[in-house]
């Protein structure tokens, strides 16, 4: 008898001898070995503006007039769009089948028994019975599906508000270069935020471990990186004003006159279209910015480290019970920190979408139980979001890829955590898929009668593998960015033809064909 192995940490590094050793950062992140970077790389000056949900003094008349001659860009952004988070799993996790059903037509029509082993669900397990489906969020979970548990352990609250689409879609194995990350195409439709645009937990240019589409891309965009508490609490940092003058509006006023008095200094100057004038436009710009900021944030806390509806503070106001607990939670596991950041920035509205980068997710480790603690927290992560969605009283938008999938070959684990499933043996990315699920606070997300009953874009063959011709995006993953582009414009009630114009504006197709509605599963949110 073999010696008994000890059960893999959610944290422990994946070392796969049919894998070589780890080089670039996306190999570390892929196999657990880090967890992602501290360091914040802020926006430019133009993008220090405020939150317009919150109500805040007015800039002087003479400053709104100065930013105006100087075409500088003060009082924050119009928030309209619906707050989109993706979740990119880093490493080729399992989301068809085990988490998230699949089928030949629609989630529940059936795949052979051999094909649901590939994809980790033993014979006893087959979700042809209706005791292995669940579908509280409106999309169809395997019962025993660990992401499902990790949700409703956070999220029991969004059941009959949430809906979902899964979509079979193949992608490479370990490796960040597929084109999975929809950032930049949320940014070209209108996801903008109230301080910065598009934030990332990676200092990546698509802020993921996925790239973006390199057609879609623009610097002037590249996602803000926030991966803990301190890096949202420094986007709008007001320096130690606040800590000598105790009302904000004396700090707006310093502020302002910091503005005027550098104005006046740099307007003795004659300027010409030079490299100094330039520069003098960007130090006024950065003055008059300080001074919106000073206006908005002076007094006003975003630190999702002291927000209780977050996290557990020394004294937590009666009745609420946060997300997320300090001691056991948030103070030991740097993922649930992430998660916090970047949904306290894009569900208040300070950012129009964001990517929370999960790594450790290439666990074809021989086993199941490894897989299963990772899917279970990853899960919890995903929760929260919703949760705190539902806490905010603001619909959300949900995306989870990750890079390839993994496969079984019928060998069951009976652990504890393996629950007699099939272990995962190799990456396999035939067996690959996405989802998105859609939280509206007030009425269950709508799909279009096309997919209402499918709750799929795409096929599996009865074999556990993607039918690659069953959609556009089956076989393409630079589609499937296309493919969430155009269901977040549908959510947001945009009318299709401008989806069909970004792309003709960037002199490239979309791919998805002459009718794209055929293609965007769900209807508007209610506003």
């Amino acid at each position: 008898m073999g010696k008994k192995r000890k059960p893999l940490h959610p944290d422990d590094p994946l070392l796969h001898p049919d894998h070589p050793r780890p080089v670039t950062r996306r190999d570390f992140i892929r196999q657990g070995m880090i967890a992602g970077g501290s360091v914040l790389t802020a926006g430019g000056v133009f993008s220090l503006f405020a939150n317009p949900q919150e109500a805040y003094a007015t800039l002087s008349g003479d400053i709104d007039a100065m930013a105006a001659a100087s075409n500088c860009s003060v009082g924050g952004n119009v928030f309209s769009k619906i707050p989109m988070i993706c979740f990119d799993l880093a490493g080729g996790a399992n989301i068809a089948g085990s988490n998230v059903l699949v089928g030949t037509q629609g989630q529940l029509d059936a795949m052979s028994t051999a094909g649901y082993s590939r994809l980790g669900i033993p014979e006893s397990m087959l979700p042809t019975s209706e005791q292995f489906i669940n579908t509280d969020l409106g999309l169809a979970f395997h019962s025993d599906s660990a992401m499902l548990a990790g949700i409703l352990e956070k999220a029991i609250g969004v059941v009959g508000n949430t809906n979902g689409i899964i979509i079979p879609a193949r992608s490479d194995n370990d490796t960040g270069n597929n084109p999975h990350n929809p950032m930049y195409g949320l940014a070209l439709a209108d996801a903008v935020g109230s301080v910065t645009n598009l934030i990332g937990s990676r200092n990546s240019d698509s802020g993921g471990n996925s790239v973006s589409p390199v057609a879609l891309m623009n610097s002037e965009n590249r996602p803000v990186k926030v991966d803990r508490p301190s890096d949202v609490a420094g986007m709008v940092d007001t320096g130690d004003l606040t800590a000598i003058l105790s009302d904000p509006q004396d700090v707006t006023a310093v502020m302002e006159s910091i503005a005027r008095l550098s104005d006046k200094k740099l307007g003795k100057v004659q300027t010409l279209v030079t490299r100094d004038a330039v520069i003098k436009d960007l130090v006024r710009c950065g003055y008059l910015g300080a001074a919106d900021l000073a206006d908005r944030f002076a007094g006003v806390d975003i630190d999702p480290d002291k927000d209780p509806e977050i996290v557990t503070q020394a004294i937590q106001p009666d009745g609420v019970i946060p997300i997320f607990d300090r001691d056991t939670e948030f103070s030991r596991d740097g993922e649930f920190r992430k998660t916090a950041s970047v949904m306290k920035m894009v569900i208040d509205g300070y950012a129009g979408a964001g990517t929370i980068t999960m790594g450790g997710y290439d666990y074809h480790t021989g086993n199941r139980s490894a897989g299963e603690r990772r899917d279970l927290r990853a899960g919890r992560c995903m929760g929260a979001c919703l949760e705190y969605a539902r806490r905010k009283n603001t619909p959300l938008i949900m995306y989870v890829f990750s890079d390839g999938s993994v496969s079984s070959n019928g060998r069951i684990d009976d652990s504890v955590d393996g629950r007699g499933k099939g272990e995962w043996t190799s990456d396999n990315s035939s067996t690959a898929a996405s989802f998105m699920l859609v939280y509206h606070p007030t009425s269950l997300p709508q799909l279009t009668d096309d997919f209402s009953a499918t709750r799929q874009i795409g096929r599996f063959s009865s074999n556990g593998a993607i039918n690659t011709s069953s959609s556009p995006a089956a076989n393409n993953v630079n589609l499937l960015v296309n493919m969430i582009i155009l269901n977040y414009m549908a959510l947001n009630g945009d009318n299709l033809a401008g989806f069909e114009a970004i792309y003709s504006g960037l002199g490239i197709s979309h791919g998805l064909g002459n009718d794209v509605k055929n293609y965007a599963a769900f209807q508007p949110l209610p506003l």
